[in-house]
């Protein structure tokens, strides 16, 4: 029998580099599990969109569906837009079972990723003590998603950086220069910059204009290889006997 589909469900942007990076990442998925069919999903912007590739995999038969939300942390996205999204899209393929997946945040693999990304910018491992780390996402008006970075940026202090200070490139503060202005302030010798985001475009732009004043600012998450491992992970956790389908 073969196994589910893996729909991978990105946010989407007019920036041609998202769906590139999105592509590669998945890329990177298919190399380490060739067994597990993956296919790409948006909620905006870029096509295909969700509902269009749920009606194609109904069309073709398919009968098991992982929908893996590409995202961070549990804002309004994972709790509201995307079940809402494979509700409409499901409901005219009764024959269909979609298993929704946890988003992918928090995880070490992230932070795995992270510090990837940061010796990848230059980063020495005799640099860790002097240096000051902004964490850098997206920004949400979600108590909880905030809450979650928070947390994240204080347990990746005590694995040995200086200092580690969240910021939010909208929505909430502080801003990525206003994080680094601090630090500065602290008198960090290395101010970096780490972008908790997947892929390029708008909101990660706005990082990166607010890292001017660090010393070193790391790429997106991108299609690091912890990150495919996430997903994978995501997707078997996905099809435990206790999940429960859409259509169930």
């Amino acid at each position: 029998m073969s196994q589910p589909v893996l729909l991978v469900i990105a946010h989407g942007s007019r920036d041609p580099r998202h769906a590139a990076t999105v592509h590669a990442l998945t890329q990177r998925v298919r190399a380490a599990r060739p067994g597990v069919r993956v296919v790409t999903g948006y909620l905006d912007h870029c096509a295909p969109s969700v509902p269009q590739v749920i009606g194609r995999l109904a069309a073709e038969g398919v009968r098991d569906v992982v929908a893996l939300p590409l995202l961070l942390t549990r804002a309004f996205h994972a709790k509201a837009d995307i079940p809402a999204v494979l509700r409409e899209a499901t409901a005219h393929h009764p024959r269909l079972a979609v298993h929704q997946a946890d988003v992918l945040g928090p995880s070490p693999l992230l932070v795995s990723a992270l510090e990837r990304r940061l010796r990848e910018a230059g980063l020495r491992p005799g640099d860790r003590r002097s240096t000051g780390i902004v964490l850098a996402s997206a920004g949400s008006t979600d108590p909880e998603a905030i809450a979650v970075i928070d947390d994240i940026a204080r347990r990746w202090r005590h694995t040995g950086w200086r200092a580690v200070r969240p910021a939010f490139a909208s929505a909430s503060l502080p801003r990525t220069e206003d994080a680094v202005r601090q630090l500065r302030a602290e008198g960090c010798a290395r101010i970096a910059v780490a972008p908790y985001v997947v892929a390029p475009g708008f909101l990660p732009d706005r990082i990166a204009r607010g890292a001017a004043g660090a010393d070193l600012l790391a790429d997106v998450l991108g299609d690091a290889p912890e990150l495919a491992s996430l997903l994978l992970r995501r997707y078997d956790a996905a099809l435990a006997p206790s999940r429960m389908s859409l259509s169930a």
